[in-house]
């Protein structure tokens, strides 16, 4: 039973609910970090979404069976080595979804629609779309652009429309490298565990690389350049006594955009170099180098949004 109950836990495959942080995104740059009404409300978005993510986990690991097998380290999954029959891992996976649904629902109507697509989407993607050249990327980015609209509107917030484009790049980039680290770890097994990776040839992977990485970092640089100058403290801006910075108004956010440049040159090195790609959320949390610029991005966005300002 314990060995059973340890198996669900990990095709639930909770390091994946990394990915739904951004249902955050919202909360932060909106300035409603510290409401507390909206910290719950996304705290409660953030775990829905985790339940509809591990349930279409569930639901892929049921459909790419076959595949995983193949795989040399997705054989070892607990329903593709066979610690979770077929029909728990559908049945566990339809009974997480009736009952979160009517929650979302309770919490949002707007964020209840977003989960009902992100979970029809997936749905499609596991049983159909995987297998099409580019759409099944286009599919992983949609995914991460529902979350970011679940967070906004549940907290009833407004995003710019280049912080969502940045976001939607930034998914492009996470799922290219994806597909470019599957294809280099199966090598003549591409097309037994994934067919379209047949149709991703290694330079076209390398374009689609190069462009979602320009993009990614352009976008962010272009958000941060197109929102308000920000009124700095007197306090921040005064230095020894009576000498005050010249600094009191500028576009703090620009100095966040750095960061952002070494982070995807980072993740690049990983894809190329390292070959780690195949697993964005593992790449996050086992490579220092990228979690210290990640913690750090976030600290700066954090202070200059509620600390700097006047």
């Amino acid at each position: 039973m314990v060995k059973l109950l340890w198996a669900v836990i990990k095709a639930a495959r909770p390091k994946q609910w990394i990915k739904n942080f951004v249902v955050f995104a919202a909360l932060i740059f909106s300035g409603t970090l510290l409401d507390p009404t909206n910290q719950l409300t996304a705290l409660a978005a953030f775990l829905l979404f985790c339940v509809f993510s591990s349930a279409t986990y569930l639901l892929n690991d049921v459909f790419d069976i076959e595949r995983d097998k193949l795989h040399p380290f997705k054989k070892k999954r607990p329903i593709a080595s066979g610690l979770i029959p077929i029909p728990l891992a559908v049945s566990l996976a339809l009974i997480l979804i009736v009952i979160s649904l009517p929650l979302a629902y309770k919490l949002s109507s707007a964020f209840f629609f977003v989960a009902l697509a992100y979970l029809i989407m997936q749905l499609f993607y596991s049983a159909y779309l995987k297998r099409i050249i580019l759409i099944d990327v286009l599919v992983i980015a949609a995914g991460f652009v529902l979350r970011v609209y679940a967070g906004v509107w549940v907290v009833d917030a407004h995003l710019n429309v280049w912080f969502l484009l940045s976001v939607i790049s930034f998914a492009l980039f996470l799922a290219i490298g994806k597909r470019r680290s599957e294809r280099t770890l199966m090598e003549t097994q591409a097309s037994h565990h994934r067919e379209t990776l047949l149709h991703y040839p290694e330079n076209l992977l390398d374009i689609l690389t190069s462009m979602f990485a320009n993009s990614t970092w352009l976008t962010y640089a272009f958000f941060a350049f197109l929102q308000p100058p920000i009124q700095a403290r007197r306090a921040i801006t005064t230095f020894l006594g009576e000498f005050e910075l010249p600094f009191t108004e500028a576009k703090y956010l620009m100095a966040t955009v750095p960061v952002v440049i070494y982070a995807v040159m980072r993740y690049l090195y990983i894809i190329y170099e390292k070959k780690e790609g195949e697993s964005p959320e593992r790449v996050l949390l086992t490579d220092k180098p990228l979690l210290v610029t990640v913690i750090i991005w976030l600290a700066m966005i954090i202070g200059i949004i509620y600390y700097l300002k006047a």
